[in-house]
Parts: structure tokens; C-alpha cells; sequence
């Protein structure tokens, strides 16, 4: 669905979401959507991974339009270093899209990440890959919700998705990322704040799996009780984030919070969203129309697919934090360049010349040879055609012999095939209608008319149950199926006034 690109990706067969913070990869082959172990270096591949809110910095910058085109990018990093405070001693890497405004002044999202944590991050995945196609920030995962129409553009959404090393909030309007939040209520950090309340250290398998399976609705007590202890701080810190983005950004409402985690839905949590923020709520679980056999797959490996499919048919309209591309083809290599160019040179400084001597040298050759072949085929092919004269001659003398001898076979083979037809294969009708008739009498079967055309018989049947036409039928056919081409009965019919059947069989001999 996705090889329309350029020859660069046409041989793009596999899309690799990689989730480097829970070491989680998952790969898109053939329709399939499944997880994957292990990661290697194939050309086939793309590669797709995002980068958390918590190591990102984010900001919207508003510049003048009367500015060049060819300048934006340039003073973008320069109000990136001004406006964001970045140390001038780090190396960081910035990019930015424009949001659509009829504002006065141009508007851009702006997302930068220190390069060192990215190496941290990601190099020992590139390491395994030795490139990653597509690194996206976090808070654009879910553009992708409306480019593929799962979501409509036409309200207010908020997205809260915990994982294991992360809790984010984060804001679309009609369709556009607006906000978004890190707090510190990752599942990891729940775990944890839940190990201090009881004063013991949980065993974590158990915590995250009742978590998983009961959630909020746990019929263990103690569980449910700081179960909801903790997650009134998290919407304590939730409700103050929506109350500040609400004032910030000029929000009328909220029409809809996403709630999720990438275990699964937590039972209870998005009516336990409801019911503090005053927000309708649902599960973070969408319809991706993805083929995937397992129970639930972390939604951000959706989002992951959903988003390299929308970078590979449109890069231009993504943002990228990757440091570690693909590298260039042969023929795009300053290396391969130079070697083609000078092979190139070479050959087209020494094509003529060369040429030209061999074709001459070739020609005097070809032409010596084929005049002595000449020669000799010429006498061959005298003889030949006076053989050739005197054998027409004969042939046609033998074909007038042989068509009359044609004609007298085929005469005398007609009339033996006549007399053996009428020797061998006449069969007497009698002993048709003998046979018959015993079946007839067997099955109690009366004949009211009998009459032939040709090689077919018509009997007309009485009887006082129509059942034994039909086991009559199968008689014949099962016992004389040798004798007979066809055996049925074209119609039956019931005498209301003495109250018995009638049926006309046909039999073909």
C-alpha cells in the first residue's frame, strides 16, 4: 500500500516500530501486524521509533511573514536557542512545521532533543539497524488519528496515555496538536507510590497484573483503596494542566478525553475520568484496521505504523527528529558518482576509435567468408533443384494412384460397418419390453399405454402410490444402467375421481 514513492523506497517491503524505552519492536509484512524479537540491517526495512514528551522540549514561535522562505529554518534555531534557553555548549537537533493561521504573523510548532540522549536512546538500535527512517515526538503520534479519519477534525480532544516510563497529556483541536504535558505518574512511578502507601515492596508481576485485570473496580480492598488514593493525584495534576491549557490557548471546551495504558484499558479509569473532570470519557482503543492475533498491542505501535505509512506517502508534511538516515544509494555517493564518472569518461573517450577499427577488421572478415560460402552453396543448390523437379514428377503420378484406391476402401469399409450394426448391435425391443415388464409387476406398477419413437419408449404408469414410481425408477437405473442412456418420469398426475396416480416414463435406450 505503500511502495509509491520514489525508487528509493520502492523496495520497501517491512515497516519496524520500535518502542525503545519498553525495548518492545513490532513488524508490518504482508498485512500482518505482529511483534518481533529480533532487529537487522535489510535495506527492505523501514524503520520507525518516537521519542518521549518528558525528552523533548516543545514551543510554538511566531515569526514575521515577511521573512524568506530560505531563511525560516535558519532563524528558527536561532529563536530556538534564545527563547528555550539551550546551552550553547550542547548539540541538539530542532525541527519545526507551520501551523495553518490567518493570524498576522506566521506560526510554527517547534520540537528540539539533545542529541546525547538521542544516542542513548536509539544508538544501540541503530547499531543493529545501522539506520532509523523515521523518529517522531510523541505528541504527534495521534495526527495521524485524523489523517486516517479515525477521529474526526471537527472538535476538542484530549489524549492521557501512561506507560511504563511516561504519563503524558496532550491536546488536538480540529484536528491540530495544540498542547501537551509530562507527568509523573508514569506506570512505574504509580507502582512505586504504590509500594510506599502499603510500606512494602509489592511483588510487580502481581501489582500490574490485578492493575491489568480489575483496575479501579478491584474487589480487593486494600488495593481499590490506594488504587484511589493515587489516581486522585493524578487527576489533581491532570484537571490543573486542562485548566491551564484551556486559559492559554483561548479552549471554549473539551468535547472528549482518550484515557489509556500501554498494559491495556485500566478497568474503571475512564469512569473515574468522568466523574472528576466532568468530561466524557472513553478507553485509548481505537480501530485501526490492522490484522494483529494478539489480545491488545501497546496503542503507540499503532500509532507507530499508522504514521510511517503517512511519512512514506507524504514526507514532506512529517516531523522528523532522526540522526541516523539510511544511507544513500550507490549512484547518490560522492564515492559512487565518482567512480561512474570516471568509468564513463574512460569508455567515452575510447568508444569511437576502438569501435570503429574492430568493425572494419569484422566486415573484411565477414565478407571474405561469405563469398566462399557463396560459391559452394550455389552448385549445391543446381543439384538440389533437378532432384527436386524429377521427385514432383513422381508424386503427382502417385497421388492420382492413391486416390483412387482411397475411394475404393472407404466404399467397401461402409458397407461391412453397415452389416456388422445390424449382425452385432440390433438389439430386439422385445426383450426391453420383457425386462420392463417384470420390474413393472415386481413393484405393482400397472401400464395403461406404451408407445416408441426412434430408440425411446413412452409407458403410461398406474398406480395407487406415486412413492413406487419413484422406487421403480431407481430400480431401473441401478440395475440396467448398462442397457439404458435415460429413465425418468416427466410428469405424474392423481385421478381425483378413482384415486390413483398416473405418470408417463421416458426411456432412452
Amino acid at each position: 500500500m505503500f511502495l509509491k514513492k520514489s525508487s528509493s523506497k520502492s523496495t520497501l517491503k517491512n515497516i519496524i516500530t520500535i518502542n525503545a524505552f519498553a525495548e518492545e519492536n513490532y513488524v508490518y509484512s504482508e498485512d500482518i501486524f505482529k511483534s518481533t524479537k529480533e532487529l537487522t540491517f535489510n535495506t527492505s526495512n523501514f524503520i520507525t521509533s518516537y521519542i518521549g514528551n518528558k525528552d523533548l522540549i516543545s514551543a510554538k514561535i511566531n515569526l514575521s511573514r515577511n521573512i524568506p522562505e530560505e531563511d525560516i529554518s535558519d532563524i528558527l534555531n536561532i529563536k530556538a536557542y534564545e527563547e528555550l534557553g539551550l546551552d550553547d555548549a550542547n548539540s541538539y537537533v530542532i525541527t519545526h512545521y507551520e501551523i495553518e493561521s490567518d493570524q498576522e504573523e506566521r506560526e510554527y510548532h517547534l520540537f528540539v532533543a539533545d542529541t546525547k540522549k538521542l544516542d542513548a536512546l536509539y544508538f544501540p538500535i541503530k547499531d543493529k539497524t545501522k539506520y532509523i527512517d523515521l523518529l517522531l515526538p510523541e505528541p504527534l503520534l495521534y495526527k495521524t488519528l485524523y489523517k486516517k479519519e479515525i477521529l474526526q477534525d471537527n472538535q476538542m480532544h484530549g489524549f492521557i496515555y501512561l506507560t511504563k516510563d511516561n504519563a503524558s497529556v496532550i491536546f488536538y483541536n480540529n484536528g491540530e496538536y495544540v498542547y501537551s504535558k509530562s507527568i509523573e505518574f508514569s506506570l512505574s512511578q504509580i507502582y512505586d507510590k504504590y509500594c510506599e502507601l502499603v510500606g512494602e515492596k509489592v511483588d510487580e508481576t502481581t501489582f500490574f497484573s490485578l492493575l491489568e485485570q480489575e483496575g479501579l473496580k478491584t474487589t480487593n480492598s486494600d488495593y481499590q483503596e490506594n488504587f484511589m488514593k493515587i489516581f486522585s493525584e493524578v487527576f489533581i495534576t491532570i484537571n490543573d494542566i486542562i485548566i491551564y491549557a484551556k486559559r492559554a490557548f483561548d479552549l471554549e471546551n473539551i468535547d472528549q478525553i482518550f484515557i489509556g495504558s500501554s498494559i491495556g484499558p485500566i478497568i474503571g479509569l475512564d469512569e473515574y475520568s468522568q466523574n472528576y473532570l466532568g468530561l466524557n470519557s472513553s478507553d485509548f482503543n481505537f480501530d485501526y484496521n490492522v490484522n494483529n492475533e494478539e489480545w491488545y498491542v501497546d496503542q503507540y505501535q499503532y500509532l507507530m505504523l499508522l504514521s510511517s505509512l503517512d511519512y512514506i506517502d507524504d514526507e514532506a508534511d512529517s516531523v522528523n527528529l532522526s540522526i541516523y538516515p539510511r544511507p544513500p544509494s550507490f549512484l547518490n555517493r560522492a564515492s559512487g558518482q565518482f567512480i561512474v564518472a570516471t568509468f564513463l569518461a574512460i569508455s567515452l573517450s575510447l568508444a569511437y576509435p576502438i569501435s570503429y577499427l574492430v568493425g572494419s577488421y569484422a566486415n573484411d572478415a565477414k565478407v571474405f567468408s561469405l563469398k566462399g560460402e557463396d560459391e559452394k552453396l550455389s552448385k549445391e543448390a543446381k543439384k538440389y533443384k533437378k532432384i527436386i523437379s524429377e521427385k514432383i514428377s513422381i508424386i503427382k503420378q502417385l497421388d492420382g494412384q492413391f486416390q483412387n484406391i482411397t475411394n475404393i476402401y472407404s466404399g467397401k469399409t461402409k458397407t461391412l460397418i453397415a452389416i456388422y450394426n445390424k449382425k452385432v448391435k440390433y438389439k430386439l425391443k422385445s426383450g426391453l419390453f420383457h425386462t420392463l415388464a417384470e420390474d413393472l409387476a415386481k413393484y405393482k406398477v400397472q401400464i395403461d399405454e406404451l408407445r416408441t419413437e426412434d430408440n425411446t419408449l413412452y409407458i403410461s404408469l398406474i398406480s395407487n402410490d406415486d412413492r413406487k414410481f419413484t422406487e421403480l425408477i431407481k430400480y431401473i437405473s441401478k440395475t440396467h444402467f448398462n442397457d439404458i442412456k435415460e429413465i425418468d418420469i416427466e410428469r405424474i398426475s392423481k385421478d381425483a375421481k378413482d384415486n390413483y396416480y398416473k405418470g408417463l416414463l421416458k426411456v432412452v435406450e
